[in-house]
């Protein structure tokens, strides 16, 4: 399959056929959901169509989080042409001398498309560098990694050319705990830059002992999808169609390994670094409390913002978050 081949005009005829209607009524901008009536087990038909004919992996549509056919277009183009070299950050508006780099880090069991669409949110002479773990989206056939200090590495590695201009570390949940480890080994390095300023989302500072994220241990594999119900943040088809979850199942559960074996550090000095923390007001994984500690780990504490919201209550608040981070790093920076 050539990228010429994968044109907008040929998912929608695919789409038209899964649905029987003609083409026409596939517009651009049409919702699958509202407009378009398709259901999980559509979408799951859609997905298949859609991997057979253009050769992307298996079950990638389906989470692909791709709402209407321009959506799913500029994925499939991502697929073929987008990051072939295993790169793991993603940079969804290039600039070439950018003002300043905001570095970006995904949840456990998630990808950089948690962070899909922020960009616009951003000043325009900025540039957003989404980090994705291995084994999952773009990285998809590489290993996963179930140690913090060796996908600290992983990152470390492929950000450190990017490090010539102002930045900044945004993480969420799993992406925080990287987020904050990746400082603390710039802070390890002769000469090394460290980041203007850090971000901590939906996760408690170390405090002593891992695994401390109020998610049971050993869970079944029907446990597990019922606790990530309860969290959010999972598509619904990944959680409910067998198939899906057992090519994605491992993900999580490497990611939770991850969190489960990280040693805190004991007694760490704390970073000369301004951090900030955020979070959802109804998340029952981290309370007030626990973001509220990350003032113990950072010479300068610029407070806590909580939003309306769970664990994820960033995937409702992306323009007032934006508008927060940006806030906070020129402030820093000044």
């Amino acid at each position: 399959m050539t990228t010429a081949s994968a044109n907008i005009e040929g998912l929608r005829a695919l789409i038209a056929g899964v649905l029987e209607i003609d083409p026409e009524e596939v517009t651009d901008e049409a919702h699958f959901t509202d407009e378009l009536d398709i259901d999980s087990l559509l979408m799951l038909e859609l997905s298949t169509r859609v991997e057979n004919a253009y050769g992307v992996p298996e079950n990638t549509v389906v989470i692909s989080g791709a709402t209407t056919l321009a959506e799913l277009h500029a994925f499939v183009i991502s697929k073929l042409v987008g990051e072939t070299s295993a790169c793991p950050v993603i940079r969804p508006r290039p600039q070439s001398d950018p003002a300043a780099r905001l570095f970006m880090f995904h949840h456990a069991g998630g990808s950089h498309l948690l962070y899909r669409g922020w960009a616009e949110h951003f000043p325009g002479d900025w540039e957003l560098c989404l980090l994705e773990a291995p084994g999952r989206g773009q990285l998809q056939t590489l290993p996963l990694i179930d140690d913090c200090d060796q996908l600290v590495d992983y990152f470390h590695a492929a950000i450190a050319p990017l490090l010539d201009r102002p930045f900044g570390f945004f993480g969420h949940s799993m992406g925080a705990l990287i987020a904050y480890q990746l400082t603390r080994r710039l802070l390890l390095g002769e000469g090394t830059p460290l980041p203007n300023w850090l971000g901590v989302s939906a996760y408690g500072a170390p405090r002593g002992e891992a695994g401390a994220d109020g998610r049971p241990p050993l869970m079944s594999d029907d446990e597990l999808r019922g606790w990530l119900r309860t969290v959010g943040g999972s598509p619904r088809q990944l959680l409910d169609d067998d198939a899906v979850w057992r090519t994605f199942a491992p993900v999580f559960r490497s990611d939770f390994k991850l969190l489960d074996t990280w040693a805190p550090p004991r007694n760490p000095e704390p970073l000369p670094v301004p951090l900030s923390a955020f979070g959802g007001r109804r998340d029952k994984l981290t309370g007030e409390d626990r973001l509220l500690s990350w003032e113990a780990f950072t010479t300068h504490f610029r407070g806590l913002e909580r939003y309306e919201g769970g664990h994820f209550y960033l995937m409702d608040h992306r323009q007032p978050l934006a508008v927060a981070i940006t806030a906070a790093m020129r402030s820093a920076a000044a």
